[in-house]
């Protein structure tokens, strides 16, 4: 008769073990499924729309929810509903596109960095820790303010100011994988800078490398959503959720839909992503996992 060893990991509660080995935490099974919504709702938001964006349908300012406008009226009567969908268009593909550039410029320079250390890796840190200085808001606020607000240069200046927290991180975890002894066999070989990082360094660092590009992102809507907040990020006739909050913001003593549904959305798409990236499994994680 079989017997398990005392020794053997129990499943915890509240996890599932997936067919593919894999140990699914049900919050995390949970956040997933918000931010697949929303994921969701900006891939087709043009699809959806119960409404033009631009409509004005409702006679009165700041409506309540009712059938037809499930959630009310903003400050000219047009149908939030529609503008909620279509301003998560704005806010997650402003962000993926930023994150997106910022992660892969600045894991690439991290591993070329730790891989020719020497003078390369001390000029390219040295200029990304004086960017990394200046406060992130205030860099947005001086591009955006310097040469206008527009979705490309919004995604570029977003971008900017999140690659050196990208490269710091990614050079730390290189520089501990170019120690080990399959990456100096590597280099015996006559192997290239390229095969280096490309197929010995950036698979052993994926797992932490897709995490903080989480993280990221969630830093990203955030910045987003207080320009947008301030008028100086996604502007009329478009709206993010940060834009919306900003022009409705008259309705708050009212307790208008119309600011406190863009307010949860930021909330539930942040805070969903955050409890996705803390569940993950631990072989995706953590790059030392079996």
């Amino acid at each position: 008769m079989k017997t398990h060893s005392s020794t053997e990991p129990r499943a915890s509660t509240g996890s599932l073990t997936a067919w593919s080995g894999y140990r699914i935490n049900l919050v995390g099974l949970a956040a997933f499924s918000v931010v697949l919504f929303w994921a969701l709702v900006a891939l087709f938001a043009p699809y959806i729309t119960p409404h033009s964006v631009g409509e004005m349908i409702d006679l009165d300012y700041f409506g309540p929810m009712r059938p037809g406008l499930w959630l009310g009226s903003d400050y000219l009567g047009r149908d939030m509903l529609s503008r909620i969908i279509y301003g998560a268009r704005y806010t997650v593909g402003i962000s993926l596109a930023a994150v997106s550039i910022a992660c892969f410029t600045g894991v690439v320079l991290g591993m070329t960095s730790a891989v020719l250390r020497g003078p390369v890796d001390m000029v390219v840190s040295r200029i990304l820790d004086a960017m990394n200085s200046i406060p992130s808001k205030l860099f947005g606020l001086m591009v955006v303010a310097a040469v206008g607000s527009s979705i490309p240069v919004l995604i570029l200046t977003l971008s900017v100011i999140y690659v050196p927290g990208a490269y710091r991180f990614s050079r730390a975890l290189a520089i501990n994988i170019d120690t080990m002894d399959f990456i100096m066999v590597a280099r015996i070989r006559g192997e290239r800078l390229p095969y280096l990082i490309a197929s010995e360094i950036l698979p052993n660092i994926i797992g932490p490398v897709l995490a903080d590009l989480g993280l990221r992102f969630v830093f990203i809507v955030l910045l987003l959503s207080g320009l947008s907040f301030l008028g100086l990020g996604v502007q009329p006739p478009y709206a993010d959720w940060g834009a919306l909050v900003r022009e409705n913001i008259g309705g708050l003593p009212f307790a208008a839909p119309a600011v406190i549904v863009p307010s949860l959305a930021i909330a539930t798409l942040t805070i969903s992503v955050n409890l996705l990236i803390d569940n993950l499994p631990q072989k995706i994680r953590d790059r030392s996992a079996s």
